[in-house]
């Protein structure tokens, strides 16, 4: 396995990609570090701390692990990358129920491209409308985050109020719109999908701190509670079956037996092979819980803000209804995974072209009629899989509740015991390193694994979009990113020694 890695560095075209995405992924770590101007993100900070350390601040929890940091520092790319996934979702729901949307989808790389543009402009909507709420919330704290006192944390905002939301919500757009483009460089550039490379570094970068939670957790102070070693070989033992079973499930598949008939075409004799149809358990991957998160924190940061502003209770009682820890938020969450999880298999998968297209080569299921009954076999199939891969990643996002909850493990720790972002995590890990395999195959060398393949969460072969980036850009990248750490090494290295 680590021989591959080292072979990864020996293909030009690969290291390319390797090195430009590894470029790309530290401007967008750079910007979840840079404050907006006017803020002090320190009484916001110390507010957050105290809230994980009492077992609150679930919403923040699970929206700063999305922005990767950003929302607690109040950087410029505080909205993180959320706002296009949300626009992504808004048009692929408009796409099945709008003829013009459906009919741009199927014009190719034309209509494609539209799409894209559309998706952009829906994005700046959301990031003006997002930023705007945020804004306010930072501006009067107490009206959206509980237990919040001025007196005890500070101002959070220090100048004008309204040339702050001004150009705070440009800058939080831009750093939105910027955060957007390196995903889509990285997608086309690079290696793996550049959004959710974004969000799953952005939750990496939380590890330091969940292992000082985790040593604080066992080695605690004289006279504070802490955990044993049987707690400890239960957390060890639970961490390890979690993600291995997310690992079996994501790759999981039902291989259906295609057998091929013979064809004569001249003098030649084609066909006569039996092969298998593989459908996945978990065929649309972590997109079911990216959406239904997604979904959940956008209404409730609005209808938090509406039931403050006009004075509403029922719509402030009702918006806490959708944190973490109540039984509505649990409930909302199971049907929206069920609900994209058929949506996702109804777009991508196509069991009447797949049906057409066995029956164009001659292939057809045993016992199985080719055509219609073909169709609607793939498609019982494929509707019991999605249930089954439904129910485990509702499993899964709710696991780290238990422990969050119930056993009282502070919240950055209990994320990496499921739930979301381990999900996504998994997952985005195991499409990479299938395209890094498939360069490798594809030159010659060895993979990951001795024994077969990595099977990826799609069936697609396509490995990048686009070209590599020249040697050059890469080169150029590069020298940016050392300056840039650097600075901020010798930035640190004075405040550290001057205090």
């Amino acid at each position: 396995m680590f021989s591959a890695f080292t072979n990864s560095l020996k293909i030009p075209e690969l290291r390319s990609r390797i090195l430009y995405t590894l470029g790309l992924l530290f401007v967008a770590r750079v910007g979840a570090h840079i404050p907006l101007p006017g803020i002090d993100p320190k009484p916001l900070q110390a507010f957050f701390a105290d809230q994980t350390a009492n077992g609150g601040g679930a919403l923040v929890g699970l929206y700063n692990m999305f922005t990767g940091g950003a929302l607690v520092k109040g950087a410029v790319c505080a909205l993180g990358i959320m706002p296009y996934i949300s626009a992504s979702i808004i048009f692929q729901l408009l796409t099945a129920v709008v003829p013009m949307l459906s009919r741009l989808q199927q014009e190719g790389d034309v209509g494609r491209q539209k799409l894209t543009q559309y998706t952009r402009y829906a994005t700046v909507i959301i990031c003006l409308v997002q930023g705007v709420l945020l804004i306010l919330a930072l501006e009067n704290p107490a009206r959206l985050f509980s237990g919040f006192d001025v007196n005890q944390y500070g101002q959070i905002v220090i100048v004008s109020k309204f040339w702050f939301m001004v150009q705070s919500t440009i800058f939080m757009t831009a750093g939105t719109m910027l955060l957007m483009w390196l995903g889509e460089q990285i997608t086309q550039r690079g290696i793996g999908n550049g959004v959710s490379l974004l969000i799953t570094v952005g939750i990496l970068a939380d590890i330091p701190g969940a292992a000082m939670a985790t040593y604080q957790l066992f080695f605690a102070p004289i006279g504070v509670a802490k955990l044993g070693l049987p707690q400890a070989t239960m957390m060890i033992a639970l961490f390890i079956i979690v993600t291995m079973g997310i690992i079996a499930v994501t790759q999981g598949q039902r291989k259906i037996p295609v057998q091929y008939a013979k064809r004569v075409v001249g003098q030649k004799v084609y066909g006569g092979q039996s092969s298998f149809l593989p459908l996945k358990v978990n065929y649309s991957g972590v997109m079911p819980v990216i959406f239904a998160s997604a979904i959940l924190l956008f209404p409730q940061q609005i209808l938090s803000q509406l039931g403050a502003a006009f004075a509403l209770p029922f719509l402030v009682e009702f918006s806490n209804n959708l944190l973490q820890g109540h039984w509505m938020y649990y409930t909302f969450t199971a049907l929206l995974i069920l609900f994209f999880s058929y949506f996702w298999v109804s777009v991508m998968f196509k069991p009447i072209q797949i049906a057409d297209d066995l029956k164009k080569y001659g292939g057809y299921i045993p016992g199985v009629r080719p055509g219609e009954p073909t169709a609607s076999f793939l498609d019982f199939i494929m509707t019991r899989l999605t249930l089954a891969g439904a129910v485990f990643l509702t499993i899964i996002s709710i696991l780290p509740d238990l422990l969050l909850f119930q056993l009282s493990v502070p919240p950055r720790v209990a994320y990496f015991f499921g739930g979301t972002g381990m999900l996504i995590t998994v997952g985005v890990i195991l499409d990479t390193m299938r395209q890094i395999e498939t360069f490798l195959l594809q030159r010659h060398y060895d993979g990951f694994l001795k024994k077969g393949r990595i099977r990826g969460r799609t069936t697609s072969a396509n490995v990048a979009i686009g070209e590599a980036a020249s040697d050059k850009s890469v080169m150029q990248l590069t020298a940016v990113m050392v300056i840039i750490l650097l600075v901020g090494l010798t930035a640190w290295a004075v405040r550290h020694f001057a205090l």
